[in-house]
């Protein structure tokens, strides 16, 4: 059977360059991409507006390039592809028109569909209503999981194990818990787990501590 014709669009929430605020790269300059759609429904979701895909209009590959060669003349380290959650649109196509602006592509996402596109860096945040792939377990650089009560950090642990079942032995990604926006019950369990388990680490929302997008 004939294949589809590739995107030459995608619904897009926003775009911006600002500072990577969450994870290892926290602090760098970043182009963000925000794609629209999202069926995953996480109740804490600070972007529900980008859940409806159809509302969003659709932008051209080629200007979403433009936009990420303009964000690297101006100092961005490298490209975030964000949602929503990304992963409900086929990334190749726009992997492809993004290595044009010569930056490193880097993707966030829930994990719930499959991968598509080349990232150089996958940020992997799964839920417990809605666990990942074992392909993206095996495909992620960083695992990261918002903390809000006790059971985020069963789940947790449960997902790190899985990403060395999924890699069969080799290096497993780094390990981060954050706790969720204005939950103090998730920041006091997030820093106690840490402190007594040396192979995870922190991550806070920089961005909104600072104020900034």
């Amino acid at each position: 059977m004939p294949q589809p014709p590739a995107a030459e669009s995608l619904p897009v929430v926003e775009t911006f360059h600002s500072l990577q605020g969450e994870g290892l790269h926290a602090g760098r300059s970043a182009f963000f991409i925000r794609l629209g759609g999202c069926s995953v429904g996480c109740s804490w979701c600070d972007t529900k507006h980008s859940w409806p895909a159809a509302v969003h209009p659709q932008q051209p590959l080629a200007s979403l390039n433009a936009k990420a060669r303009a964000a690297a003349a101006a100092g961005a380290a490298f490209v975030v592809v964000t949602g929503g959650e990304p992963l409900h649109h086929d990334l190749g196509p726009l992997c492809q028109a993004l290595e044009r602006s010569g930056l490193p592509l880097h993707l966030e996402t829930s994990g719930v569909d499959p991968l598509s596109g080349r990232f150089s860096w996958i940020t992997l945040s799964p839920k417990r209503h809605r666990p990942p792939t074992a392909e993206l377990l095996a495909a992620c650089h960083e695992l990261k999981v918002v903390v809000h009560e006790a059971a985020d950090l069963a789940f947790a642990a449960a997902m790190a194990t899985q990403t060395q079942t999924a890699r069969a032995g080799s290096p497993g990604p780094a390990l981060l818990l954050q706790p969720g926006w204005e939950c103090p019950r998730g920041q006091a369990l997030a820093i106690d787990y840490v402190r007594r388990h040396p192979h995870w680490r922190l991550s806070l929302q920089s961005h909104k501590l600072l104020g900034v997008r």
